[in-house]
């Protein structure tokens, strides 16, 4: 099997030409089009978005009230700032604002401030992981084909200092007044390809592994059986079968030194490579589902993340994922 797999593995640009040849389309996408689908989805999802955020937050337990001073304004309506935040890429001063103007109306009357400390409250950050189960379920996902991907938001840090030396340096205190470093978080999403939800969802200032092992704690604690997996190189090698049941079946490229050591479920998977390639790749691909998933996130909710706080990072980027799912409930 091994000097059949070292063919397939030679033969892989080959094959992939004749796939793409027989199967890939040139699909040119008409952005007014996508214009008009997104104000319709948000104006769709405007409807489901309270009603999935109460039944959130009445999933939550609470043993003991809390120490401090009540809140003034529900758990749900924090949770309601945060995504509608999001949605519209508001800074907090201009979220606090737009508020202020609408208080008649809905109640709420924060400052700035106060929005971004709601990113650390524990009773919105647990809100919102229940609503990625929530909206999973009004979606009847029990078993799922999937795929897996991750990408990264930026983070712009600016840090301004001064010291004595610069004080004495005022031209290079000219060419240093702030200093500037860019960080990336990382997001991993497991989509039902059915769907098109999030079924799985981590973020990590680490590691895209990091985030691939909370995104899979979460598609377990949802009880989701997964049928099919696809994932990209990177996740390649012969351990991943453990992270799925026997039954999975796991669609990779295997690297160029692959071996057929391994678990029966790496054989199977390495079996499927070399026996039908155009059926395996067709599968494969639809890891691309994942791929466009993310770039329709960007598109909706924005490139970057403003928080520096670890937690408030986290809740932000989750804040994303629910975005996602709400524009495909209906």
């Amino acid at each position: 099997m091994q000097k059949h797999l070292d063919l397939a593995l030679k033969k892989h640009k080959y094959i992939v030409e004749i796939y793409k040849s027989k199967y890939s389309e040139d699909k040119k996408r008409d952005w007014r089009t996508y214009e008009q689908r997104l104000a319709m989805r948000i104006k769709e999802t405007s409807r489901e978005i309270e009603p999935v955020i109460e039944q959130a937050y009445s999933m939550i337990k609470i043993s003991k009230p809390c120490g401090g001073r009540p809140k003034k304004i529900p758990i749900t309506k924090l949770v309601l700032i945060l995504l509608l935040k999001d949605i519209f890429q508001l800074s907090n001063r201009k979220m606090a604002n737009l508020l202020a103007f609408f208080t008649a109306l809905t109640g709420i009357d924060v400052g700035h401030k106060t929005v971004e400390r709601i990113y650390s409250d524990e009773l919105a950050r647990a809100t919102i992981h229940n609503a990625f189960l929530i909206m999973t379920k009004q979606k009847g996902i029990e078993n799922s084909d999937a795929s897996g991907d991750g990408t990264g938001y930026s983070l712009t840090v600016t840090k301004h200092y001064r010291n004595e030396r610069e004080k004495e340096l005022k031209e290079i205190t000219k060419a240093k007044t702030e200093q500037k470093r860019k960080l990336f978080a990382h997001t991993f999403a497991f989509m039902d390809l059915k769907t098109g939800l999030y079924i799985g969802y981590g973020t990590s200032m680490r590691s895209e592994k990091e985030a691939y092992e909370k995104a899979l704690e979460m598609t377990r604690e949802f009880g989701i059986t997964i049928d099919s997996m696809r994932l990209d190189k990177y996740y390649s090698h012969q351990s991943i079968t453990e992270d799925f049941n026997q039954e999975t079946r796991i669609y990779l490229i295997p690297k160029s030194n692959a071996t057929i050591r391994g678990s029966p479920e790496w054989k199977r998977m390495l079996r499927s490579y070399i026996d039908d390639p155009l059926v395996h790749l067709k599968e494969y691909y639809k890891r691309n589902n994942s791929e466009s998933g993310f770039s329709t996130d960007k598109r909706a909710c924005g490139w970057k993340v403003w928080q520096k706080r670890d937690e408030r990072i986290d809740t932000a980027l989750l804040c994303k994922g629910v975005w996602h799912n709400l524009m495909l409930l209906n």
